[in-house]
């Protein structure tokens, strides 16, 4: 067992404390690791896309361990740093996409118009009357939101799929409709849609199964007394 005491919660040499969750719940690390391995290995997406993939994805879960990890291998695959800024660019502007489409729910419930269906395909008609709130500030978004997913360092395509498996990650249904789509007029095909999201589910897992390393590190801290806590 390892101990940390460090007032830092992420530090690189906390990864050496992997094999320990290897230890511990053996046949299910394993079977994650194999889970990663065929998601990223090189198929109809190549295995350096699927790193950029990888590197939007956590800078959406905000995980450093991932990121670190993830870019790093990028880098390996002769990624450039045009290439992860312009994959940030569209993981961010899929995140404020998500927030703002969703307000035509709110403006459904504002208005009443909820029975029981709250997720309709035609929700978004009423996407200009929210827009129409406060234009100025649309627009700006609007602006960003095209110049992120204009081809640049990574081509239109490659950005839309990043932002199809961006808008699962965040659970948008309405996010997943428009990128797919999108995906698919720009030749996107049904092996790399799957494929891209498999990435996706394994940045994700991964998010969750690295900050295991931070909970043994909690587990096994010996803290004293709280100085915060005073006696009643």
């Amino acid at each position: 067992m390892s101990q940390n005491n460090s007032s830092s919660l992420y530090e690189r040499k906390n990864l050496l404390r992997v094999p320990e969750l290897e230890q511990i719940v053996p046949e299910g690390s394993k079977a994650f690791f194999q889970f990663m391995g065929e998601a990223f290995s090189e198929k109809a997406i190549s295995s350096r896309t699927k790193e950029l993939i990888a590197v939007a994805v956590t800078h959406v879960t905000g995980c450093p361990y991932c990121i670190d990890v993830h870019t790093g291998k990028f880098k390996k695959l002769e990624g450039s740093k045009e290439e992860v800024v312009e994959a940030i660019l569209v993981a961010g502007t899929v995140n404020a996409e998500t927030v703002l489409f969703h307000s035509v729910n709110a403006w459904n419930t504002i208005d009443n118009k909820v029975v029981n269906e709250l997720y309709s395909t035609t929700n978004l008609e009423r996407f200009a009357e929210v827009q129409d709130t406060k234009p100025e500030a649309f627009a700006a978004f609007e602006q960003f939101r095209k110049a992120a997913l204009a081809p640049g360092a990574i081509d239109a395509k490659t950005k839309e799929l990043i932002a199809v498996v961006v808008s699962h990650v965040n659970g948008c249904a309405y996010s997943i409709d428009v990128h797919t789509k999108s995906f698919k007029k720009l030749g996107g095909t049904e092996e790399e849609l799957i494929e891209g999201l498999l990435v996706g589910g394994v940045a994700n897992a991964g998010y969750v199964l690295t900050h295991g390393i931070n909970a043994l590190n909690a587990f096994d801290y010996q803290a004293g007394p709280n100085p915060s806590v005073t006696k009643v």
